[in-house]
Formats: structure tokens, C-alpha cells, sequence
């Protein structure tokens, strides 16, 4: 089983918290994703025969979650906020910054496996616009330069220099 006993402790306990096994789908899909990365068929499997559903069930309600992954993703994954307060201050013109600085598109991941990138319909942040998430981590009232800044700041912790154009004064 790729799953770890405190992955599956954790479901158990979950579970005992509703009436019907079934309505702990959604938390059992982050356990798994949080476990794996991204949600791949064991882990739909896993899912199904915790729950007494089918796999294909699981898959039906992963997908219609867009922050649940079916791919992998990079070590750091970047969503960009493009609702409308974001997109009125400039969320748009930041997503085609962090594209050039990064070398990829939407939906990509850089080859080093260090950024994905993606978009997401509302980070609820509306009043700090433009956001972005990193993972788990807000990053609100952007700029080019200080999207430069956190690039820059997650390759260090990650222990890489990469391309950063921005390090090296690039526009």
C-alpha cells in the first residue's frame, strides 16, 4: 500500500466524524494528494476501498476539483490568481512575467521540477490583489520585482540558482 499508517490513521479518524464513509471523499482526496503529490489511479484505489465506493466514482469527484492535481507537480506550485480584482491590477501582465522568468506556460512544470505553473479562478484575497499561492504560502500586492524577489528566495531554499533572469538584471 503506497499510503503511510498516518495517512490511513488519519482517514480513520476523519471517517468516524460522519454518519455515511462516503461524505469523507473530499478529505480523503487531500490525505492522498498530500501523500503522493497528486492523485494517481492507487490512490483513487486506496480511496475506493476505504470508502465501500468504486474508483471510478473517487476519479468522478476528483475531477471536478481543480486543486486537486491528477499530475505531478513541481516542488513549488504557483498559482496566480486571475479573478477580477486581480485581473484588473495587473494579474495578467504578473502571470506573463512569472512565464518569461520561468520559461514555461501555464500548466507547465520548469525541467529542474522546481515551479509549476497554474491559474486558479479566486484566491479570496480580493483586497490585496494581484496574489499568487506558492504551495501552501499567500504572496499578495505583486509587482514584477517582487515576483523576482520570491523566485529568487524559493531557489535559494530550494538549494538551486536555475535561470533566474531576474538575478541576473534581465527584464
Amino acid at each position: 500500500m503506497p499510503f503511510s499508517e498516518a495517512a490511513q490513521r488519519e482517514l480513520q479518524e476523519i471517517i468516524q466524524r460522519y454518519p455515511d464513509k462516503r461524505s469523507a471523499m473530499l478529505p480523503a482526496l487531500a490525505i492522498a494528494q498530500r501523500e503522493q503529490g497528486y492523485l494517481t489511479p492507487e490512490a483513487y484505489q486506496w480511496i475506493a476501498e476505504v470508502l465501500d465506493t468504486s474508483p471510478t466514482w473517487v476519479a468522478s469527484v476528483a475531477s471536478f476539483y481543480t486543486m486537486l492535481r491528477k499530475e505531478p507537480a513541481g516542488r513549488y506550485l504557483i498559482q496566480v490568481c486571475t479573478n477580477l480584482s486581480c485581473s484588473l491590477l495587473g494579474a495578467r501582465s504578473l502571470l506573463d512575467h512569472l512565464r518569461e522568468r520561468l520559461g514555461i506556460d501555464v500548466g507547465e512544470t520548469t525541467p529542474d521540477g522546481l515551479f509549476t505553473l497554474t491559474t486558479v479562478e479566486c484566491l479570496g484575497s480580493c483586497a490585496t490583489a494581484p496574489v499568487m499561492q506558492v504551495n501552501d504560502r499567500y504572496y499578495e500586492q505583486l509587482t514584477p520585482e517582487r515576483i523576482d524577489e520570491i523566485l529568487a528566495g524559493l531557489r535559494r531554499e530550494a538549494g538551486t540558482c536555475g535561470d533566474d533572469r531576474a538575478a541576473e538584471g534581465q527584464s
